[in-house]
């Protein structure tokens, strides 16, 4: 696989992962919902410390989540994009937005986190595994 290459709405923050995605994943907690200003946000997991930036640093916004635990939420400082997330409950992980990404035609979300918030509207597929919260590995 390539390295995975994004960036933000007005190209001030852009970055790029050598690390293979970990896992793909649809977080549907509050504040995932509220950040994202929709239903849910899709996640791409890398190894913790594999992104590199070009342009400007990415801002931060410290949250607790849904667990209680610290989230780091980082942002473009520009345009407000949301880049990636820091979650205290899993320190090896950086958690980019999908939505970043140049290219996302490799990307199948896999698992559905604190699936208990999700929206009614919103269709489950049988081609993931829903959690209530977070899975057990990861918390």
């Amino acid at each position: 696989m390539n390295p995975i290459v994004g960036g933000c709405l007005c190209g001030a923050v852009r970055y790029t992962s050598k690390s293979p995605p970990l896992m793909t994943a649809i977080c549907s907690c509050k504040h995932c919902q509220r950040q994202s200003g929709t239903a849910f946000s899709v996640l791409v997991a890398v190894t913790k410390g594999s992104l590199e930036f070009v342009g400007d640093e990415p801002s931060t916004y410290h949250d607790r989540g849904s667990s209680g635990s610290p989230v780091l939420r980082r942002f473009c400082a520009k345009c407000g994009s949301p880049i990636f997330s820091e979650v205290a409950v899993t320190p090896a992980i950086d958690w980019l937005k999908a939505g970043t990404l140049d290219d996302a035609s490799w990307l199948e979300p896999t698992v559905g986190i604190w699936d208990e918030s999700a929206q009614p509207w919103v269709p489950k597929s049988d081609r993931i595994d829903y959690f209530p919260q977070s899975p057990p590995a990861a918390g």
